[in-house]
């Protein structure tokens, strides 16, 4: 059966020849009476068995996953351990007992399927050649690698758990590598994360499954990015930028279920700057605006609002809440039947902080973030001359950074109302500037605007007419066009 549509079911199903491998010294006798003890008993039974010597099968499977290399057995007793987990998750803390201290538990689920007959012998130069190779693989999870999606899925998910069940005091040395061509003696807990937040950024960017891929690597994320060194990991990576496409409203249960833990890592990067950084330049706070506006699950409305509740007091954060009309979704929010108080709680804090921003705030600010962002809309203030009057000089910023900005958006942006609202602005600035219209004319404008009278959409070549009349006019007759 093809690997890829493989599902645990269907894996436990299969018998596997314990007795033969225990007659070929593989496993024990001891591994295998608690095998035949485990293996296709009731669930109820092998939990009481867990609950009573849990190590003891820990240590049996990870002796497996080292000494047996058939895939057919590999995947099983994968299955069994993912079905262990799955039933209990803080059973992941069985792989840390103190009992199993001299073993690495990590290594089984990076190299589990790799045969040693693999590597060349010592005196082979092709070993020599590949020394660098090995040790990357090492850290990178040949097990992750190896092309069976069964084993690539289980491996991550069981990973994930195991490392992030450790003890709060284990970050050092997990594996030594006895190899004199190995220039790298030991992998720690921070390269075993690294390899694999590497693993789940190549899942984000190409799937090694269509439909699952995806799915396993931000669940894998939801659990291991709550470690500050993977947090930092994936920001260098570029990770934040691929976790973004996946905030969007979603129906289905399967959708809804990626949305929250897509939701869920965003709110852990909240919690980190770097991360942030990225978070304030990228698409993300309108598509969580939108998703809580739509959304009815309460589980992802209140990680959206905690997410913008930590997000609030960063950088242009509160600007651009302000912008994007959060403060009046907010109350529509707290308009509604919520029974999480955590929620609640959230809710009274953002809406707390958006009015002292917005007190804060002048209107050129709001106006400057709406401009940033790139995504314009007949705000207020565009059509108040107060405004235009007031704040008309503020343009003059960094070498007239929002005029160019402006113009910039007339080349870039496919939104209709972006760029009905851009022309709109620039022929404000024409007619309120002194020698607006020598700037806009030497920031090449014309061009741009005169390309847009011919746009499909009536609002766009509208606003595109009144600025190039008013740019042909000049200042002291731009006033007699109406808007």
């Amino acid at each position: 059966m093809d690997q890829a549509e493989l599902t645990s079911e269907q894996v436990l199903k299969r018998d596997i020849p314990w007795e033969t491998y225990m007659s070929t010294k593989l496993i024990s006798g001891t591994c295998l009476q608690l095998l035949r003890r485990y293996d296709k008993k009731p669930e109820s039974y092998r939990a009481q068995l867990l609950d009573d010597d849990g190590v003891a099968y820990v240590r049996v499977f990870l002796n497996i996953l080292r000494d047996i290399y058939k895939e057919e057995t590999v995947e099983y007793v994968l299955a069994l351990i993912d079905e262990m987990l799955a039933a209990n998750p803080k059973r992941a803390r069985l792989f840390h007992d103190n009992s199993l201290s001299g073993e690495d538990t990590y290594e089984p689920f990076m190299i589990g399927v790799v045969s040693i007959a693999m590597v060349p012998p010592y005196n082979s130069p092709l070993r020599a050649a590949l020394a660098n190779a090995i040790s990357t693989l090492l850290i990178n999870f040949r097990l992750l690698w190896k092309g069976n999606w069964f084993i690539e899925e289980k491996c991550c998910k069981i990973l994930s758990l195991i490392v992030s069940a450790r003890p709060k005091n284990q970050n050092g040395v997990v594996a030594n590598i006895d190899d004199p061509y190995l220039k790298r003696e030991s992998i720690t807990t921070d390269d075993v994360l690294k390899g694999l937040v590497d693993w789940l950024c190549a899942q984000l960017k190409k799937p090694s499954h269509p439909s699952r891929g995806v799915p396993t690597a931000i669940n894998c994320l939801a659990t291991i990015l709550k470690e500050p060194c993977v947090r930092s990991s994936f920001v260098q990576a570029d990770g934040v930028k691929l976790l973004v496409p996946y905030i969007s409203p979603a129906s289905t249960q399967q959708s809804i279920q990626l949305l929250y833990e897509t939701c869920l890592c965003i709110w852990l990067l909240s919690y980190f700057e770097p991360a942030t950084e990225f978070l304030a330049t990228s698409k993300t706070l309108p598509r969580l605006v939108e998703v809580v506006k739509s959304s009815t699950k309460e589980k992802v409305v209140r990680l959206v609002v905690l997410t913008l509740r930590n997000l609030l007091p960063k950088g242009s954060f509160g600007a651009q809440m302000i912008d994007v009309g959060l403060p009046q979704i907010v109350q529509s929010l707290k308009a509604q039947a919520w029974s999480d108080e955590d929620l609640l709680e959230a809710l009274d804090e953002l809406e707390e902080g958006l009015i002292e921003n917005i007190k804060k705030l002048s209107s050129f600010d709001i106006y400057k973030q709406e401009v940033l962002l790139g995504q314009l809309d007949w705000s207020p203030m565009h059509k108040d001359p107060h405004f235009w009057r007031e704040n008309i000089t503020c343009f003059e910023e960094n070498d007239f950074q929002i005029l160019k900005v402006l113009i910039t958006i007339l080349d870039t942006s496919n939104d209709p109302r972006s760029l009905a609202v851009a022309c709109f602005d620039l022929s404000q600035f024409i007619q309120c500037y002194p020698a607006g219209r020598v700037i806009v004319t030497n920031l090449k404008a014309k061009e741009r605007v005169m390309k847009l009278l011919n746009h499909e959409n009536a609002e766009v070549t509208k606003n595109a007419l009144l600025c190039i009349q008013r740019l042909f006019l000049g200042a002291k007759y731009a006033s007699f066009v109406q808007a």
